[in-house]
């Protein structure tokens, strides 16, 4: 499978690392033979139609900075969308940074690989929670596949145990802790007794959090993820603007330990019941999603297997390749069912 690699940051190189380890054993235990045909960095692109050196590639990261300056197959300045419509591949890995105010880049890479005929594997949620029904219309137009395990979860299979563990039950609800950061925030309050803001810098430091943690402490990631649960494992037809939001700046040490006083916690959980929302939670501490750190919790309750909480970490550069690995062998497997059938 020829592949163009689009992001090149910490998952992108992850995944180069993962394919590196993994060589022969994904050749004897799959018969799957990935080839990397293309490397799209911010900067630029390197190309090789025979499959670039990915040990080669992640040298040239370091050194450089960039993969596409001062090597045999770079095009500096050459765009994502220019390499996806001139180079021949079946498949495309975007993991470029989420925006969720437009979606974009993300958003045209994707719509530009399913026109050329290529399935598609991200881990970038800003398209799916801005347009996920559109984008599974548009896949299935061009016969062609999206997957996108890594954006809720990262390495954990939260969409996989939903669509393929309960498959024939019916699921009633989720709830989930689904972003690592605000989860590492409350608990680092709730153990040591301390603000938000001081929990933050302490998160900041360890690089749970940005320089600007907008995207976590709103609540806004933990939202998309929503959107994105709903409409794949409910199939419901809802976007960002349907989510109630509200995040964790205003929770303080004395809403803490008011709820430990009751033997509780308090968790941003995301839920997908009539409505959707993400808003901070008591719960108690003896609930299977009361995890601590950085982990992630989701709780789905379905009509005969009741109550399934699936427990990980939600974050992680090599935890989401793996995500993109697992996607690109479904594809694979699904292509070759066809081709039997």
């Amino acid at each position: 499978m020829r592949i163009i690699l689009v992001g090149w940051g910490v998952v992108g190189q992850g995944f180069a690392q993962i394919l590196l380890r993994r060589k022969m054993e994904l050749v004897k235990d799959y018969g799957f033979r990935p080839r990397i045909v293309a490397v799209v960095d911010k900067e630029g692109a390197i190309i090789d139609p025979k499959g670039l050196d990915l040990e080669q590639m992640l040298s040239l990261k370091a050194e450089k900075g960039t993969i596409s300056t001062k090597s045999k197959n770079g095009c500096l300045g050459r765009s994502a969308l220019d390499v996806m419509e001139s180079m021949e591949a079946e498949a495309l890995v975007e993991v470029t940074p989420t925006n969720i105010k437009d979606g974009e880049p993300a958003l045209s890479h994707i719509k530009t690989a399913f026109k050329t005929g290529k399935h598609v594997v991200t881990t970038n949620k800003g398209p799916l929670a801005l347009a996920l029904p559109a984008l599974t219309e548009l896949a299935d137009y061009n016969n062609v596949q999206l997957r996108f395990s890594g954006t809720v979860g990262a390495g954990t299979p939260v969409l996989e145990f939903a669509k393929k563990c309960l498959v024939g039950d019916s699921i009633l609800s989720i709830q989930g802790i689904l972003n690592g950061t605000t989860n590492y925030i409350l608990s680092e309050m709730d153990e040591k007794h301390i603000s938000f803001q001081e929990a933050l810098k302490d998160a900041q430091k360890l690089g749970y959090a940005e320089a600007n943690p907008t995207m976590d402490v709103d609540g806004l990631d933990a939202a998309a993820k929503l959107v994105i649960m709903a409409n794949w494992i409910m199939h419901k037809k809802v976007t960002l603007k349907d989510v109630k939001i509200k995040g964790i700046r205003d929770v303080t040490p004395e809403d803490l330990e008011d709820a430990a006083a009751k033997g509780s916690t308090i968790k941003l959980v995301g839920s997908i019941e009539e409505n959707l929302k993400v808003e901070p939670t008591q719960i108690s501490r003896h609930d299977p999603m009361a995890v601590g750190g950085a982990l992630n919790a989701v709780t789905f309750v379905s009509e005969f297997a009741g109550e399934q909480t699936i427990i990980g970490r939600g974050a992680g550069g090599l935890e989401t390749a793996s995500a993109i690995l697992r996607d690109l062998l479904d594809i694979k497997e699904n292509i070759a069912s066809k081709m039997i059938a």
